[in-house]
């Protein structure tokens, strides 16, 4: 019994080696959200397959939103939640809100997960170093822009810090709040911002987790999920996709189409995805090719 137990190990460890090795010296930025965010033994998962991509020679870079987490603050703050095209509606005392949950709350919890294992997470702002500069986003209601406060657009990434902190052997742990040149601060889009780290890092890989096992061929018809797809085929589903998909995987083609090799969508209710997407010949979420 304890035989077979060993083999099975050995064979799942062989099965990752051409995958490890492909991928030694590369970096991979993860967005960071969804259940694997809230649920206590999917953080701790999370974690551990990010310090297992570490030891595995890989350069990993999280990006984090934390939308439940700010809804629940704002409430907490008297302050109401509205949206408006899909895009929350930030005015100045909800963006003070939104720093502090993200910056000081969401932030610290992911680098306390990942630090257990190891002196390896930094938490950063995308305020910090010029990492993430951002202007204002209009949202666009019956064909006309509508203000929505303090939300913003990348329009420049600044990759420096993140840079030197990988070469030092660190995981940096990114929140997606951007500075202004006018000295304003702005919610930008999780999902975004990792696509434009991405492409600034030149990575071998964006990985995004989220809520479904990842692009369904024809939803809601059936759940057959398209495990592999071009940009040009994408770009082609856009227009039918959900709303809730539609960020995720928009990320995934401005990441090809500047250059990222790969761009996934993995299920993040899935224990470890991280490692099954990687280092596995199936692999399990959907991966866009240029």
């Amino acid at each position: 019994m304890r035989l077979t137990t060993a083999q099975t190990k050995a064979a799942a460890l062989i099965e990752a080696l051409p995958w490890l090795t492909r991928f030694h010296g590369a970096t991979v930025v993860i967005k960071y959200g969804g259940n694997a965010m809230t649920d206590e033994a999917l953080k701790e998962g999370f974690a551990e397959d990010v310090v297992f991509l570490h030891h595995a020679g890989l350069r990993p870079v999280v990006v984090h939103g934390g939308g439940p987490q700010i809804s629940r603050a704002l409430e907490l703050h008297g302050i109401e939640s509205t949206f408006t095209a899909g895009l929350r509606v930030t005015t100045p005392e909800a963006m003070q809100v939104v720093r502090m949950v993200l910056v000081g709350q969401v932030n610290r919890d992911i680098v306390g997960l990942v630090n257990r294992h190891g002196p390896f997470a930094v938490g950063m702002s995308g305020e910090d170093a010029h990492l993430f500069t951002a202007v204002r986003k209009h949202a666009v209601v019956d064909g006309e822009p509508v203000d929505i406060g303090q939300v913003g657009e990348i329009i420049k990434v600044d990759a420096g810090a993140v840079k030197a902190l990988i070469d030092d052997g660190r995981i940096p742990v990114v929140s997606s709040v951007a500075r202004g040149d006018d000295g304003e601060i702005y919610n930008v889009n999780a999902d975004t911002a990792a696509a434009a780290l991405a492409v600034a890092l030149q990575a071998q890989k964006l990985i995004v987790l989220t809520d479904v096992e990842g692009l369904y061929a024809n939803w809601p018809d059936d759940t057959d999920v398209i495990d592999e797809l071009t940009a040009d085929e994408l770009e082609t589903l856009m227009p039918t996709l959900s709303s809730g998909m539609v960020p995720k995987m928009e990320a995934c083609l401005t990441a090809v189409q500047g250059g990222v090799p790969q761009a996934h969508v993995l299920d993040g209710r899935v224990p470890h995805s991280l490692l099954l997407e990687l280092f596995t010949n199936e692999g399990i979420g959907t991966m866009v090719m240029p």
